[in-house]
C-alpha cells in the first residue's frame, strides 16, 4: 500500500519544524508557569546621594560664615543644614531630635550626634 504524497509532505514538515517548536516551548513555557513577579514599590523621596551632596555643600557654607555675617544669614544656613540632616535621617532611618531641641549648645550637640549616626549608617558626610 503506497502512502499518499500529502502524508509524506506532512511528515517531512513535522520532522523539520519539531526541533524549533520544542526549543520555543522549552524557552517560553517555564516563564508562563512561574508565579508573576511582584513589582517593587517605587522609592519615595530623593535618592540618598542627593541629601549627602547637599549636606556637604551647606556644611561648607556654614563653616565659611564669617563673624561679621548678619544673624539672619547665619540662622538661615543653620536651618537649611538642619532640614538637610532631617531629610538624610529619613532616607536612612536614623532617629533625630533636631525639631525638638532648642537652638543653642544642645542643638549643636544634637547636630554632631546626628552627623555621626548618619556616618555610621553609611552616609558620606565630610
Amino acid at each position: 500500500m503506497a502512502s499518499a504524497p500529502w502524508t509524506t509532505v506532512a511528515l517531512y514538515a513535522v520532522a523539520a519544524l519539531a526541533p524549533s517548536a520544542l526549543c520555543w516551548a522549552a524557552l517560553r513555557i517555564p516563564g508562563h508557569l512561574r508565579r508573576p513577579r511582584r513589582e517593587r514599590p517605587a522609592p519615595q523621596g530623593l535618592p540618598v546621594e542627593r541629601p549627602a551632596a547637599d549636606l556637604g555643600r551647606v556644611r561648607r557654607a556654614l563653616a565659611q560664615v564669617e563673624p561679621g555675617t548678619p544673624h539672619a544669614r547665619r540662622a538661615g544656613v543653620r536651618q537649611a543644614y538642619d532640614v538637610l540632616l532631617t531629610l538624610a535621617c529619613a532616607a536612612v532611618g536614623v532617629t533625630h531630635r533636631l525639631d525638638v531641641v532648642p537652638e543653642g549648645l544642645d542643638r549643636e550637640i544634637e547636630r554632631l550626634r546626628v552627623e555621626e549616626s548618619l556616618r555610621d549608617a553609611g552616609l558620606a558626610i565630610p
